[in-house]
């Protein structure tokens, strides 16, 4: 790294010895004057001559101006997994980047979608791509879909011819290489209704450094969804998970305190069961969700006990709080809830369409900045892991912290197991690639 002035250029590691003491300024410092100017950095994960360590943390010590200035998307950044170069995609990114930031009207941002077996992969690509359409949502356009998904639940597969046809017909183009399409995109959504295949998918778009919604179940267990979480961590990536029940209006209202600090709350919603999933995970997670969008991280404990034809969980939150979600089966099954607060109650958890959540979506595009904190995610997994737990047992309290220590030690073993592979590809001595000279 050097910086010239006047004749002379000044080297890093020359004359100051690499020691951030000597150096005469700090690197978010000259970020944050360039704030708020667009910045994109591509730091290298296996790099010889540069640790992305440091771009990582001058990224995050400037992030807060960029935002104090309303140009929190100009400030952006990827980690290409490989040694010393500017590979292709990096280059791709790059490119994108000076195009949007040097139009005279910045274009939209460009989505890949990965799966196309639910009626979200339709709803959202209309609305981001048909400008006409009074649900639209501006600032990205869906442009390619790898449509490959779940290969053994029947309701998911029979779509994907249908679906597939109809999403073309939005001018969204199939390919079938994962990596090139990533490649060609600014961001992700993943969409495939089956839950057990997303680390895998994943993590592709997390090497990559490309920001990545991951529409509900995050994962098929706990363990995955603390895994893609810890990776997305990792390699620095921006990634969040949500239903849309998330963001309806009562329920966000109450979230900002319209009933004052809240005592308890009781959601329901339908809780349809799929045998591959936990039994939560594949419907009941929408109502489970917005139970924790009223009261929040601290449950404690959990218990289900057993109802006719559906489910009932109670869990205790610290301070005392109870918070319970009712799955429902059969016709006439919806969304709703009531949430009891110091200054009254409201009503909670009605679903507002899927607009809501996709404004938050294209936000977090934009921004890097997800709107539910991995910790609230994880929390919510390890309710509806240790409903299971209570079920399995005959329906006697389960703690969290005890599902969550078993899945925190196999996410563990898994984000190990997925970084060495990086690290051995990037290594000539282990058979890899190693970095590239450019």
């Amino acid at each position: 790294m050097a910086l010239r002035k006047g004749a002379r250029v000044f080297w890093i590691a020359a004359d100051h010895g690499n020691d951030p003491d000597r150096v005469p300024f700090d690197f978010p410092e000259l970020l944050a004057a360039i704030a708020p100017r667009a910045f994109f950095a591509s730091a290298l994960l296996h790099d010889d001559n540069f640790d992305c360590t440091g771009v990582k943390e001058s990224l995050a010590a400037a992030a807060p101006v960029y935002a104090l200035l309303g140009a929190t998307g100009r400030l952006r950044a990827m980690h290409p997994d490989c040694g010393h170069d500017f590979p292709p995609a990096a280059r791709a990114a790059a490119y994108r980047f000076l195009e949007r930031e040097l139009a005279a009207e910045p274009g939209p941002l460009e989505i890949g979608m990965i799966g196309v077996d639910t009626s979200h992969c339709l709803a959202f690509t209309e609305m981001l791509n048909d400008r006409a359409s009074p649900q639209h949502v501006p600032g990205c356009r869906v442009t390619l879909v790898y449509p490959r998904g779940n290969p053994d639940i029947a309701s998911s597969v029979s779509r994907v011819p249908d679906y597939t046809k109809k999403i073309t017909a939005l001018g969204v183009e199939v390919v079938d290489d994962l990596e090139a399409m990533i490649d060609r995109v600014d961001a992700v959504l993943l969409e495939t209704n089956d839950g057990r295949p997303h680390l895998e998918q994943a993590v592709p778009v997390l090497r990559a450094g490309r920001p990545v919604f991951i529409d509900k179940p995050l994962a098929g267990s706990l363990a995955d969804a603390i895994a893609i979480l810890r990776l997305a961590a990792h390699y620095g990536t921006p990634c969040f998970t949500a239903s849309s029940l998330r963001f309806g209006k009562g329920t966000l209202a109450v979230r900002a305190g319209s009933v004052g600090a809240v005592l308890g709350c009781d959601t329901h919603s339908p809780c349809n069961l799929e045998a591959t999933h936990p039994d939560l995970f594949w419907y009941g997670i929408h109502g489970c969700e917005a139970l924790f969008t009223v009261m929040g991280t601290g449950c404690r404990e959990v218990t289900r006990l057993p109802v006719a034809d559906g489910e009932f969980v109670a869990g205790t939150w610290a301070g005392g709080r109870v918070g319970t979600f009712r799955g429902l089966r059969g016709p006439g099954a919806g969304y709703g809830g009531t949430a009891l607060g110091a200054k009254g109650t409201a009503a909670v958890g009605a679903s507002d369409g899927y607009r809501p959540l996709l404004v938050e979506i294209a936000t977090f595009f934009e921004t890097g900045v997800a709107p539910v904190t991995p910790e609230e995610t994880i929390e919510l997994f390890a309710f509806m892991e240790a409903a299971d737990e209570s079920k399995r047992r005959g329906h006697v309290p389960v703690k969290l912290a005890e599902v969550l220590a078993e899945a925190e030690a196999q996410a563990a073993a898994t984000v190990r197991a997925i970084t060495a592979a990086d690290a051995s590809r990037a290594d000539p001595a282990a058979g890899g690639a190693g970095p590239r000279t450019q």
